[in-house]
């Protein structure tokens, strides 16, 4: 058997880039430095509609979505008023929600529940990479406790901290923001019939400040909301804020912590054979939930480059490509995440200015409405400029995606469909098999 392709981090993104391997019939090996059944995060996913139909691939989007909870409307508040109400569609019978909330422990443990089902996915734990290096014929590392792995690729899907970007002397550049944020968990009671995000401008317990309150499963709500430098996440620190939100009725705060967030991204999202993915290769202020989401893109588009790669079938442009549209989509998504945080936590007189402005005009206006920024949702990343896609073709997502790959597909109008569900050629003027060949990276 060929050498597997080496897998760092058991996170949501290691474990899909796996999976999606394995349906594409490529064997991985995921190195996970954590010990078995460690809870790596407590946090809450919010995966978009096309997300989980990139999961339902590996035949996991509807568990993970039975599993959340989904929602269907945004509302934005301005000192007690109601200023702007979102609705996101429902799209037939048999498509996803447009948003589920998942906490990541479940994500986690659904997934690497089908990957330990998967002849073809082998889970390591407690194997911290501690060496890596590469040749002409693939990638090697070393764990701490001395074994050697051998692979053809390696996804580098270890986080934020990444040990395979550290062990590449990449930087990772950019910046954090000064300001803190309490994020808590509490569990309350039951609310309103149908779940809905909730964003507070200038309330009574912050002026000037904002609150974030996502649902979650079982009568949970997470609550994002800016504290002062000075602040600790003490029990009664805590609870005081978490009161002033959520008010004085029944309620439990099952955990909490304070946090700085940052925009960065590495240079390069692919060195060699090695490509980075998820907070690895990129992080970004949450507020519109784009980490995850992001992240799992980038595994879909790793998989089926790494898998086609593998066969010989590859050209010289596929696996460099894997950087010119993940790292576009990337940017695209520091740069909306960036805009967000200027109007959350302004950083100079103009930005201020700027934000009261929209907020109070918007209380009688609707036009300014518009110009409201708590964090712009997530859509799919079309690759319009990818030297993979045809010229004059979008290279957007299908919606439902679910049933493309693990192969090219050809759909009437002579569309041609990657294997991730993106358009790679409409009606091309010198026929499919120019595109295909395209598509292919040559």
């Amino acid at each position: 058997m060929r050498s597997p392709v080496l897998v760092v981090g058991a996170g949501p993104v290691g474990l899909t880039a796996a999976l999606l391997l394995a349906r594409a019939g490529v064997p991985s090996t995921v190195l996970e430095a954590a010990p078995e059944h460690v809870v790596r995060s407590s946090g809450s996913l919010c995966l978009q509609r096309d997300v989980l139909d990139v999961l339902e691939r590996v035949g996991a989007g509807w568990e993970i979505a039975d599993a959340g909870i989904a929602w269907y409307r945004g509302r934005t508040f301005f000192r007690g008023h109601e200023v702007l109400v979102t609705d996101f569609a429902e799209a037939g019978p048999d498509a996803f929600p447009p948003f589920v909330n998942v906490p990541q422990p479940v994500l986690e443990h659904l997934l690497e529940r089908r990957a330990r089902a998967s002849p073809l996915v082998r889970l390591c734990f407690d194997r911290r990479v501690s060496a890596l290096w590469q040749d002409g014929r693939g990638v090697t590392v070393s764990t701490a406790d001395g074994t050697v792995l051998r692979g053809s690729h390696c996804v580098a899907a270890d986080g934020a901290r990444s040990t395979v970007r550290e062990l590449l002397g990449l930087p990772f550049p950019g910046h954090s923001f000064s300001d803190r944020f309490l994020v808590a968990d509490v569990r309350v009671r039951a609310g309103a019939a149908r779940p809905e995000r909730h964003f507070y401008f200038d309330p009574p317990s912050d002026p000037g400040g904002q609150v974030l309150l996502h649902p979650q499963p079982d009568g949970v709500v997470r609550v994002d909301q800016r504290v002062p430098e000075d602040f600790e996440p003490s029990g009664e620190r805590v609870a005081a804020r978490v009161r002033d939100v959520v008010g004085d009725g029944p309620h439990e705060v099952l955990r909490a912590s304070v946090r700085r967030f940052q925009q960065r991204r590495v240079p390069s999202m692919v060195e060699g054979g090695v490509l980075f993915a998820g907070d690895a290769a990129h992080v970004m202020s949450p507020f519109g939930a784009r980490n995850a989401n992001s992240g799992i893109c980038d595994a879909d588009n790793a998989a089926w480059k790494i898998a086609l790669h593998r066969t010989g079938e590859a050209g010289p442009a596929l696996l460099p490509s894997y950087d010119a549209e993940r790292g576009a989509a990337a940017r695209e998504n520091l740069r909306v995440t960036g805009d967000t945080m200027r109007f959350l936590v302004p950083e100079t007189p103009q930005q201020l200015a700027h934000r009261r402005d929209v907020l109070e005009r918007s209380v009688h206006d609707p036009a300014a409405r518009a110009e409201i920024d708590s964090g712009t949702l997530s859509q799919p990343f079309a690759y319009r400029d990818s030297p993979l896609t045809t010229p004059g073709c979008a290279g957007e997502m299908l919606p439902g995606s679910r049933r493309f790959g693990p192969d090219f597909t050809v759909l009437p109008g002579e569309v041609l469909v990657r294997p991730d569900g993106h358009v790679a050629a409409a009606a091309p003027p010198d026929g499919l098999r120019a595109a295909r060949r395209r598509a292919s990276g040559w």
